[in-house]
């Protein structure tokens, strides 16, 4: 893996996280619900080591919350 590829990788970790504790203390509701859909979408795509699609499913998920 080059490193910018780590970079990048390290990079939608601190995404994940920061978008799951975002979701962790949203109060229940559709918008959490919706937010969830979007981070196990993100997690999928993660998984397939296509970041591009992970940063987006995040930043709707974060946009959900709202």
């Amino acid at each position: 893996m080059s490193v910018e590829n780590q970079t990048e990788e390290n990079q939608t970790v601190k995404h994940m996280a920061s978008v799951k504790a975002a979701w962790d203390k949203a109060p229940e509701g559709p918008k959490k619900a919706a937010a969830l859909k979007h981070y196990q979408a993100a997690e999928k795509a993660h998984e397939a080591e296509n970041d591009e699609e992970a940063h987006n499913e995040l930043k709707q998920a974060s946009r959900a919350l709202m």
